[in-house]
């Protein structure tokens, strides 16, 4: 694999989970490129997701001791539903809620301190894929809002070009403000310490807001130089100095559909392993 001049590397950080590799293109952006440690920790965590157990997931993260609990078996159905691809050869809309869910693992993984929009539980909410709150260290003020965009692909750069560039235009112009604002009330309402009126103010400040696209790649991104070729125009979309504003994050699998399949036939058989309540 071939290195660019401009960017560099290093191990960041690991859990029994995932693994996470710094990546950085100079100023233009940074991240992390993700590696599984562990499949059936990972599998674990998606199908608790998938029954609607978020909280339990991010104490397991937080490692806080936390116990499971058993599920409805109606909260089961629906999860093995959520995790089947309805039409044979057509599993985008399933690949997608896991590739968000497995992103939103990984930010909680990367960065505990944030607050964090929950994973959506249907695959086709619309909306933003994600939205972290960067609070300052007496937790009462808002430092950034982050708007994620999670995409599973085969072309990820036609994926960036033409969907993930348009949305975060669209934030930066201001178009979708209302939105930003709704959402991140929203996600205020979990701590009582921030003055919501204030982060309001904060997140309309343009320099508040950063952005973080969690992308699939490919043999042809999957090196400095294809991921710097992969997130060409970032620092064009997304203004200013600072690279913090524009997170790239990727995820590499030679095939991405058949370790979907793999990944999702593993979640379905821990949903089905959960001992369902009687409620």
């Amino acid at each position: 694999m071939s290195k660019g001049t401009n960017e560099t590397h290093k191990t960041m950080a690991t859990s029994p989970v995932m693994v996470f590799k710094s990546i950085k293109a100079g100023n233009k952006w940074e991240g992390a490129d993700w590696t599984i440690a562990d499949e059936d920790a990972l599998a674990e965590l998606i199908a608790r997701i998938a029954v609607g157990q978020h909280l339990h997931v991010m104490r397991v993260l937080e490692e806080t001791g936390t116990l499971p609990y058993a599920p409805t078996q109606n909260a089961k159905d629906g999860a093995i539903a959520l995790l089947t691809a309805t039409k044979p050869g057509i599993p985008y809309q399933r690949d997608g809620w896991m590739f968000q869910a497995i992103s939103w693992i990984a930010a909680n993984l990367q960065d505990a301190t944030t607050l964090k929009s929950p994973p959506h539980i249907i695959p086709a909410d619309k909306g933003f894929d994600g939205l972290h709150l960067r609070l300052d260290e007496t937790n009462t003020e808002v430092i950034s809002v982050i708007i994620c965009e999670d995409k599973a692909t085969d072309g990820p750069r036609g994926k960036i070009q033409g969907q993930v560039w348009p949305e975060f235009e669209e934030m930066e112009s201001g178009r979708r403000e209302n939105e930003l604002v709704s959402e991140t009330s929203t996600l205020l309402a979990q701590n009582s310490h921030v003055d919501p009126e204030r982060a309001v103010h904060e997140i309309l400040w343009q320099r508040a807001r950063a952005y973080r696209v969690s992308i699939t790649v490919g043999d042809k991104e999957h090196s400095d130089d294809g991921r710097e070729a992969l997130f060409k125009g970032y620092d064009e979309v997304v203004t200013g100095s600072a690279a913090q504003r524009r997170r790239a994050e990727t995820f590499y699998q030679e095939n991405l559909r058949q370790w979907m399949d793999h990944m999702a036939a593993k979640a379905i058989a821990a949903v089905c392993a959960m001992e369902a309540s009687d409620v």
